[in-house]
């Protein structure tokens, strides 16, 4: 039929009596209703009634004629009710644009009626949290669901529901919160035929199955997977999961092999859990899905297991996996229980791997003897049972997260364990506490050292040392720099420089050999053991105080996260400590040795100190209750926080309160959000800055929009510069997984009127960015570095060194130039004290721990760093007490690949990479030393002499041609004057152009011309080369990296750090590398004789005794009594004067 440019004709038959001619006029219109859809939309009461009347044959083709004249309308809701009324006549297997916006509004209809099904939650309303919040209009007083119940969403019977995704809410997705009677004329509600019609439901969901369908026969599984996570129909996940796993056998038809389609799915979900999904309770179901999916395989990837029991919690299955595992017996299943061990100990707290321990059987033997860690008496002695244990266990209850037993400390019963058995157990359980990673990290360090003491010189020769702020800060970037190396020697050769540290000075840099000695579980306390308090006796000399705070400050950064004897050594003294700066730094190093155990002994013991109201130990105290009770979101504890920052009168105390609550609430994200109200809703702008802090520990890591907004919010309206400074720095810790997109989000605020947001967007960028070398972050950085305001210039500087921590010339051309930049800020005489200091900790953490260490807040396998997170957080305190920078360490994460075989030996072998070596080699070092030696002065040409060279040469010429008629006199003085300008103005440029590939460090003293080199360079290296084990591997290396080695092969994807090796030759002698950090004396490979011994053992103990008397040097520095007092009088800080430019200066002149 031709088409009709009217519909009027057509449209009058709907009205006549007979049917076949509605039918006709219907059919008519369906074909043509994109032309004619205006004429017909003032008849579609008609078209409607046909499909209403049950009498009407063709009431289907009625629904699909309406549903188009709806669609034009862009009335969509409508024209979806009238589709799934026309039945099997709407096509969802037609290409078109109806048909697509039909889909999709069936989805997001699928997924907001999915949203209405009611949660079974069976558990009793939780229990109120009271505190001294003031009520307001907002609720903020309203401490209820969101705080008592961390794991559940804030109160969907309170505020609508966000998408998984928390999306901004459009006019076209629906609001399952609105979905009640007499609610269909609110925006976001579901039409009133959808929400009232079962018919229509009913409808609905045969288009959503046949659609699924669809996707199945394409193999389109991950398209049904999002739509049943945003529905949240678990029912549907599984579903989706089986049936790729059944289609992927009906294509094998019945062929032997692994099955991994189904496993890919898996790990498809638990990637959209850890990085997608931002609500905890939904995650909690997912993940136990997957667990339980996971568990059903024949052979399931234990791995994939492992971070699902993280997540949630449950050290019972943890347990009985790896028993599990040992009990297979064979060598590649032990291999993988160890390396599921070291993957344990990297994402999880002190409390879960001590319940893991106590899970795993023991054989029937007498008490062993207490060894240095006292592991296994802590393991024996049950805890005392906790007040909040049953609180906390429904707090988790309600949130949805799997019931697990509380009594997880005590001991399995006694059972006969095989010797091959008993010897695993005691293996895992000596990886679970950490030793192992521990020693291999150290010895990594250790023997990897590549940190510039050249530049350590330059620092302590540009500052003046009697200054504290300048002696601090040299003492920060010492410790950086040789972070976990135990390389102190720069202390002990700079004793005169050393013994200028006074006050706080000393206390720094006594807690410094913690920051270097960090891991060096076995000779920790030895080390300090001159610094420690010990029992006045008398007539004999007292230390310092500050020297003895600093020490135990020091002690808990050695056996940071790692629950061993030292926790109660520092207790100790804490409790005997008369001095408010022996507690401070008491309490400092219990909290970092006690992070996360949630021990209440120890928190009461923090809580006697806080009463005594002294500002000067209660800021350390609030911070180490908050690092003690580390994610727990102890409600009791918080309680009495809250009230205690309300009365207090100290500024310092309530900041220390304040952060304690905020790392009392790490990970709790939706848990928190009534707490962030209350704290944001004070009128104390220092309780307001801990709201802040306190939202972003709640949601690292979550990259969530809430939180991304709030922040934002109070970042452009607090009143209060520290307010608003934490909530743009804050971006940093809620963004850190996607690096990329916050540039662009903080580029506007770098440009801000008040420096202190500059600050903040300056200091968010390192940490979301550190250690990648982002190109937009390093453009939007370098012009702060000439910022007018000091400390914006400090922010940017301490940035850049993030961010370009373990970057070369290859890898980033710029990191040359930024290197420069530092050495000249800080050898600057005009530069402000504040931008020295921040050069100086910039220069230690650009080459933390020996040029080995990056600055990770994500484990290898990409779970939360939580001691890497928190490290960076008390860090960003330092603008109020540069004691808390040496937290920064916490953060340093060693990059090397270190692999044991199934004997936890580390064996000798080789691994390739599939590179050009110097991709991905170590930064050059700085060239000072060169400054530094005296250089003979070049004889200086005057201008007047080179003009009378010049005509003397002239007359010269002229003379030689009077004289001769040969025609090669241009070549004589074209040599002499090639010699003169090689002699004077013209030879920098010549060494440029001809000579820089020479020099043996030419390069690296151009930055203009060194990435053309570097480039050059690269091009002609071969690709790919042979590692050693235990070698350094950057992030960005690892997937290069390969194991061609027949012998050894890795029992997972290799992701850095701990990999176990199988051995596919046991049965021959294997070489194994020697551990330099442990190593004494070196026994003699064959017999000497007596004279040999005799000089060997001098020549030991005169190497001893230099040691030993460095180190006894060192110590009577520091250990020394101040002779002046607190109030000392300091050398002056360089005072600011104007100078001029070279053009200012030649106007002048």
């Amino acid at each position: 039929m031709p088409g009709l440019t009217s519909a009027a004709g057509v449209v009058g038959l709907l009205s006549e009596p007979e049917p076949e001619l509605q039918v006709f006029a219907l059919k008519v219109l369906n074909e043509q209703i994109d032309s004619l859809w205006t004429e017909v939309a003032n008849s579609v009461g008609d078209i409607e009634a046909l499909y209403e009347d049950p009498s009407f044959p063709e009431r289907e083709l009625a629904a699909l004629v309406a549903a188009k004249v709806y669609y034009n309308l862009q009335e969509y809701n409508e024209s979806m009710i009238f589709a799934l009324g026309a039945g099997k006549l709407f096509d969802i297997d037609h290409e078109g644009e109806f048909e697509d916006t039909i889909i999709s509004k069936c989805v997001d209809t699928y997924i907001a009626l999915s949203g209405t099904i009611p949660a079974n939650n069976t558990n009793q309303p939780p229990s109120q949290l009271t505190t001294a919040f003031s009520s307001n209009a907002n609720g903020a007083s309203s401490i209820s669901a969101g705080l008592a119940s961390p794991t559940t969403p804030f109160s969907q019977s309170i505020l609508p529901s966000k998408s998984l995704l928390s999306r901004q809410d459009s006019t076209t997705t629906f609001d399952p919160s609105q979905q009640v009677a007499g609610n269909a004329n609110l925006p976001g509600a579901l039409p009133a035929s959808v929400a009232s019609q079962a018919s229509v439901q009913k409808q609905l969901y045969a288009i959503i199955d046949e659609l699924f369908e669809r996707c199945f026969q394409g193999g389109s599984y991950r398209q049904v997977i999002g739509i049943a996570v945003e529905a949240r129909r678990l029912d549907i996940l599984r579903r989706v999961i089986i049936r790729a796993s059944e289609d992927e056998k009906k294509q094998r038809k019945g062929e032997d092999g692994e099955f991994i389609r189904g496993q890919e799915l898996m790990e498809y979900v638990l990637e959209i859990c850890m990085n997608v999904v931002q609500e905890r309770s939904l995650r909690n179901e997912l993940l136990q899905l997957v667990l339980d999916l996971l568990n059903d395989i024949p052979s399931p990837d234990y791995f994939s297991i492992a971070k699902c029991i993280v997540y949630l919690n449950e050290h019972t299955m943890a347990s009985d996996m790896l028993v599990q595992l040992v009990n297979k017996g064979d060598a590649k299943s032990t291999a993988v229980a160890y390396q599921i061990a070291f993957d344990l100990y990297d994402n999880s707290t002190q409390d879960f791997l001590k319940k893991v321990r106590g899970d795993l059987p023991k054989a029937p033997e007498p008490a062993p003897a207490a060894t240095t860690d006292d592991q296994d008496r802590m393991q024996e002695e049950p805890p005392e049972p906790r007040e909040s244990d049953q609180l906390l266990k429904e707090l988790d209850d309600s949130a949805g997260v799997p019931a697990s037993s509380l009594e997880g400390n005590q001991d399995k019963k006694e059972v006969e364990l095989s010797p091959e058995a008993q010897k695993a157990f005691d293996s895992i359980r000596t990886i679970l506490s950490g030793t192992k990673t521990i020693e291999l990290d150290l010895e990594f360090l250790f023997r990897s050292n590549r940190a510039d003491m050249a530049v350590l010189n330059k620092i302590r020769d540009s500052v003046e040392a009697r200054n504290s702020i300048y002696h601090t800060a040299v003492t920060l970037a010492t410790a950086f720099m040789h972070a976990g190396t135990t390389n102190d020697s720069f202390f002990r050769q700079n004793l005169e420089w050393l013994g200028k540290a006074v006050n706080w000075s000393k206390f720094t840099a006594t807690a410094a050999l913690g920051v270097i000695h960090r891991g060096n579980l076995g000779q920790g306390q030895k080390l300090l053991e001159p610094y420690l308090p010990k029992d006045q006796i008398a007539g004999a000399n007292p230390s310092s105080a500050y020297s003895q705070g600093g020490s135990l400050y020091a002690l808990g950064l050695i056996y940071a996260n790692h629950e061993t004897f030292a926790l109660d050594l520092i207790r100790e003294h804490f409790k005997k400590a008369t001095e408010e700066v022996v507690q401070h730094g008491g309490a400092l190093g219990l909290g970092v040795a006690g992070m996360a155990t949630g021990d209440e002994s120890i928190y009461e013991d923090l809580k006697s100190v806080l009463w005594t109201d002294s500002a000067l130990n209660g800021e350390a105290v609030g911070i180490a209750m908050g690092l003690i009770m580390l994610g727990t979101g102890d409600i009791r504890a918080l309680e009495y926080m809250i009230q205690y920052a309300h009365d207090t009168q100290h500024e310092k105390i309530v900041r220390g309160l304040a952060l304690g609550m905020a790392l009392i609430m790490y990970g709790r994200q939706e848990g928190a959000d009534e707490l962030v109200n209350g704290l944001l809703d004070d009128p104390d702008p220092i309780l307001r800055y801990g709201g802040i802090q306190t939202l972003a520990l709640a949601y690292c890591g979550t990259g969530s929009n809430k939180a991304v907004r709030k922040l934002l919010h109070v970042a452009v309206s607090d009143v209060s510069d520290d307010v608003r400074r934490i909530a743009v720095m804050s971006l940093g810790f809620i963004l850190f997984r996607k690096p990329s997109s916050v540039p662009r989000m903080v580029e506007l605020l770098s440009e801000s009127y008040n420096p202190h947001v500059r600050y903040g967007a300056a200091m968010a960028l390192g940490i979301s960015c550190a250690g990648t070398g982002l190109d937009e972050a390093i453009d939007l950085l370098e012009p702060m570095i000439k910022d007018p305001t000091d400390f914006v210039r400090q922010g940017a500087l301490i940035s850049l060194s993030m961010i370009m921590i373990q970057q070369n010339e290859a890898m980033n051309p710029k990191v040359g130039t930024i290197r420069k930049t530092l050495m000249k800020a800080i050898s600057d005489r005009h530069e402000d004290a504040m931008t020295k200091f921040g050069s100086a900790i910039a220069l230690g953490i650009i080459d933390a721990g020996g040029r080995n260490c990056t600055i990770s807040l994500q484990t290898q396998t990409g779970n939360l760093n939580m001691s890497g997170i928190v490290g960076m957080v008390v860090f960003t305190q330092y603008w109020y007490w540069f004691p808390l920078t040496h937290f920064l360490s916490l953060s340093f994460a060693p990059t090397a690949i270190v692999g044991l075989d199934q004997d936890l030996e580390v064996p000798s072998f080789k691994f390739h990479s599939a590179t050009r070596p110097s991709l991905f080699d170590y930064p050059p070092e700085q060239e000072t030393k060169q400054e530094d030696a005296p250089k003979k002065v070049e004889t200086a040409v005057l201008s007047t002499t080179a003009q009378a060279k010049r005509r003397a040469q002239r007359k010269e010429k002229q003379q030689r041609r009077e004289s001769m008629d040969i025609d090669q006199t241009p070549t004589t003085p074209k040599t002499v004057n090639l010699d003169d300008k090689m002699e004077t103005d013209e030879s920098p440029p010549k060494a440029e152009e001809g000579q820089e590939s020479e020099k043996p460090d030419g390069g690296k003293k151009e930055g203009d011309a060194q990435p053309e080199t570097a480039k050059k360079r690269m091009e002609k290296e071969k690709v790919g080369y042979q590692l050693e084990n235990m070698s350094r591997v950057l992030p960005p290396q690892r997937k290069f990296i390969s194991f061609p080695d027949g012998r050894y092969q890795p029992v997972k994807k290799p992701t850095g750090g701990v990999i176990l090796l199988t051995d596919s030759t046991p049965s021959e002698p294997k070489s194994l590398m020697e551990l330099k950090a442990k190593k004494t004396v070196k026994p003699a490979a064959a017999p000497v004789t007596l004279q040999d011994r005799v000089s060997e053992a001098l020549g030991q103990q005169e190497a001893a005794d230099r040691d030993a008397q460095g180190a006894a040097e060192a110590a009577g520095v520091l250990t020394a009594v101040d002779e002046d007092g607190e109030g000392g009088e300091e050398a002056e800080v360089p005072q600011e004067f104007d100078y001029f430019t070279d053009e200012e200066g030649g106007n002048e002149g």
